[in-house]
């Protein structure tokens, strides 16, 4: 028996001679062959908060270039399978959008198509949305395309020209040689605060471990069966055996997505470096922390896991690094007592959510109905006049930061960064005109009605 194809009969012939394609002879300059790019705001990450930023900054008439070292857009929320968008709503019972913007219309459009499903009530008494993260690619391209949005991918930041409270200029480079930006305007959406490192500006690190999560799908179950599975049966598993498959967490989450045959796992926790080997440490850790998770499964839960798989493996999901030293600090008090601060751009609702330990997570309700504020004066680096930050390397301590770093929020100040560095143009940005930023945001800010 062959195991070779026969290609179809009409190209298994040749139609005519082949085409010459010349070539050429090509040599690199002396010195850097660079190519600049000029933009009213550059972005440098392509997650969720900086997809946020470029959209709004288009939309608002700026020219714009996008940064992102990845090959692809899309941040954590696709490379590292999140699967989950969560901190659009309060908590309550009948939960209230605060966040809108782009998500209004990334949500209506992936509802339309199946690939996102909304899920209410539950513990957190707030809406999710579980959605595919190959579709919600998908529609950040398409997107960022249609604004005419200039993108550079697999792009990596090299050095930053500071002078006089003013970033200059980005130097980066990817596969094809050295790039150049000049903007106006920079938003730091790299999740590590790399533009504002870079920048020799002052930043905080956490004095003790944050961890992070490798998410990976599986498929290979029993897809009726587990829907009868309660998550609290695999943590009581996990306490008591979980060690003896070389498991550390007790906790986390399984999640069937309901419009396909997969399961969304988010059972690891690995120690986030931030020397410069410690990121495939951190990979290679997780993914045997997920192999491992599989063997639990298929041994503790045979009647739905005997013949689970991995379907994919996520990049390691980085909550807290280092991020930006500004002008004032958002603390835990301030999101306890939900005083909205003069130049509140952004608000939330989203729990204390602290990896701190291997085992479980630190986790602090807030009453139903409770929101807090994100203000501008959080986003902008101390000593600069046109960097706004915007998602997970904004200045926070470490317990108010683990709940605004979640996709809701980062949304938001996503937006904020665009439309401040949009008013601001030239002039430093913590000067902007809070009402007008205020107005513009204003869908972010307060209920209708």
């Amino acid at each position: 028996m062959s195991n070779t194809i026969d290609p179809p009969e009409e190209i298994k012939t040749p139609k005519g001679p082949p085409k010459d394609i010349d070539t050429r002879t090509a040599r690199r300059e002396e010195g850097p062959a660079r190519k600049t790019f000029e933009a009213d705001i550059c972005v440098l990450g392509a997650g969720v908060s900086g997809v946020s930023a470029a959209l709004e900054a288009a939309r608002a008439g700026n020219e714009v270039v996008l940064v992102d070292a990845a090959s692809s857009i899309g941040g954590q929320a696709v490379n590292s399978i999140i699967g989950t968008i969560i901190g659009l709503y309060d908590h309550g019972e009948n939960p209230r959008q605060l966040t809108h913007g782009i998500a209004d219309d990334m949500v209506a459009d992936l509802l339309a198509e199946g690939a996102m499903v909304e899920r209410t009530g539950g513990y957190f008494k707030t809406a999710i949305y579980q959605y595919d993260e190959v579709r919600l690619a998908r529609w950040m391209e398409s997107a960022i395309a249609e604004a005419g949005i200039e993108t550079l991918l697999g792009t990596v930041l090299t050095d930053v020209a500071f002078e006089d409270g003013r970033v200059q200029h980005l130097d980066c480079i990817n596969r094809f040689g050295p790039v150049r930006i000049d903007a106006d305007g920079f938003v730091d959406a790299s999740g590590d605060g790399s533009l504002t490192w870079e920048a020799g500006l002052e930043m905080r690190e956490p004095t003790a471990p944050v961890y992070g999560t490798l998410s990976f799908t599986m498929e290979g179950y029993d897809t009726e069966a587990v829907s009868e599975l309660a998550v609290e049966e695999v943590h009581e598993r996990l306490a008591e055996v979980g060690d003896e498959y070389g498991l550390v967490r007790e906790d986390g989450q399984l999640i069937h997505h309901p419009n396909s045959e997969f399961l969304l796992a988010n059972i690891t926790h690995m120690e986030t470096p931030v020397d410069p080997s410690g990121y495939a440490e951190m990979v290679f850790e997780g993914r045997r922390q997920v192999d491992n998770v599989v063997e639990f499964l298929r041994a503790e839960f045979p009647d739905i896991f005997a013949d689970v798989r991995v379907r994919s493996y996520g990049d390691p999901g980085i909550r807290q690094t280092r991020w930006i030293k500004s002008r004032d600090q958002l603390t835990l008090d301030e999101l306890r007592s939900g005083e909205r601060p003069d130049d509140a751009v952004a608000r939330a609702a989203w729990w204390v959510e602290l990896h701190d330990s291997e085992e479980k997570f630190h986790l602090e309700q807030f009453d139903w109905g409770h929101v807090y504020y994100i203000p501008l004066s959080c986003m902008i680096p101390a000593q600069a006049d046109n960097i706004v930050a915007a998602g997970r390397c904004v200045d926070a301590d470490t317990h108010a930061l683990s709940a605004i770093r979640v996709m809701g929020p980062c949304i938001a100040m996503g937006a904020a960064a665009a439309h401040a560095l949009d008013l601001a143009g030239t002039d430093p940005v913590h000067q902007v005109d809070i009402d007008a930023l205020q107005q513009r945001l204003r869908a972010n800010l307060e209920f209708e009605g």
